[in-house]
């Protein structure tokens, strides 16, 4: 049974400015309809992160069967399983903790090489083969809204690629850890290329004088991939104060189950429902306001015994269901 949120929703005062910004900058949205299907409840599109299933094979193909197996419909896809697909070099593997200091430094030029490598393959692709990676996922009726190739701190042509590639799979952003140097950089590519710069929260927003609004002013390209219980669990505030001022500049949040910034043991994920996260009063309000907002659930606690992702995940689709139908 789906516990009852311990925090009520609270009304706060949106502010219009930030909102007016973003207009001409909303490219590939979607609107919610009346007349649900897949993983969309209430209007809500209800999705998750492919680093849910680190856990399991990974492979686009074994997405892809675990989506129709859950009937979700809506995901962020993880840059490296698309770049994966597409043939990009390999990633050394990092050594472990009782490495020799030899070992590490061997790592360390492979790693420098392998960037070079794969900097040429990301530059030299012909993009169009995402078409093939499109038609995959539209063929299993899955919506790929995001992805996250955090690109950052690639090279200028990377980026470009970025985007390029995240738009041939449909996507209407490219996603990025927060941060002044990134929110700098992207926003101005995704002006480019007509898409949005999405940026990811952890523990950040718990950090003194942290605001969000900082970040955003940087580009009106610039919007949130707000993570919901990364930010109750470091600030133990209700996220909904954030969604309510910023939902204009949201593009999606990510939805898990933790403990408050005082509860003990703090900041922990925790099985959905066995935690704080206000999860009824976030999805309720979304669908209230009938933003358009994705929601994507992000798997992160401990799996239990006899368990795996792939069912948990689908125990997360039914939690979120519960609330919104």
């Amino acid at each position: 049974m789906i516990k009852k949120d311990q925090f009520s929703r609270r009304n706060f005062i949106r502010t219009t400015a930030v909102g007016a910004t973003t207009l001409a900058f909303a490219p590939l949205s979607f609107s919610c309809a009346p007349n649900d299907s897949g993983s969309t409840f209430g209007g809500v599109p209800i999705g998750a992160i492919t680093y849910s299933w680190r856990s399991m094979p990974s492979s686009v193909e074994d997405i892809i069967a675990y989506c129709k197996a859950a009937n979700i419909t809506s995901l962020e896809l993880m840059g490296n399983t698309a770049e994966e697909w597409a043939g990009v070099p390999a990633t050394p593997s990092r050594p472990g903790n009782d490495a020799s200091e030899e070992e590490r430094n061997v790592y360390r030029i492979a790693i420098e090489e392998a960037s070079q490598t794969q900097k040429e393959w990301r530059t030299t692709l012909d993009i169009k083969k995402y078409e093939e990676l499109k038609k995959l996922f539209d063929d299993a009726g899955i919506h790929v809204h995001t992805v996250k190739f955090a690109p950052a701190n690639w090279s200028d042509d990377e980026i470009d690629y970025a985007f390029k590639a995240a738009k041939i799979l449909g996507a209407g952003a490219v996603t990025n850890e927060i941060g002044d140097e990134a929110c700098r950089k992207l926003g101005k590519f995704a002006e480019k290329h007509g898409m949005i710069a999405a940026y990811h929260n952890h523990s950040q927003p718990g950090q003194p004088g942290f605001d969000f609004e900082t970040f955003l002013a940087h580009s009106p390209a610039n919007k949130l991939n707000f993570d919901v219980g990364h930010y109750f669990g470091a600030t133990g505030k209700h996220p909904n104060e954030i969604i309510e001022k910023l939902h204009d500049r949201i593009y999606s949040i990510h939805i898990k189950d933790k403990t408050g910034k005082n509860t003990e043991p703090a900041n922990t994920n925790k099985v959905w429902g066995e935690g704080e996260t206000p999860l009824a009063d976030i999805l309720g309000l979304i669908k209230e306001k009938n933003w358009n907002i994705y929601a994507d659930i992000e798997l992160e606690y401990p799996i239990p015994e006899g368990s795996d992702a792939q069912k948990e995940i689908v125990k997360c689709v039914e939690y979120c269901k519960t609330i919104l139908v």
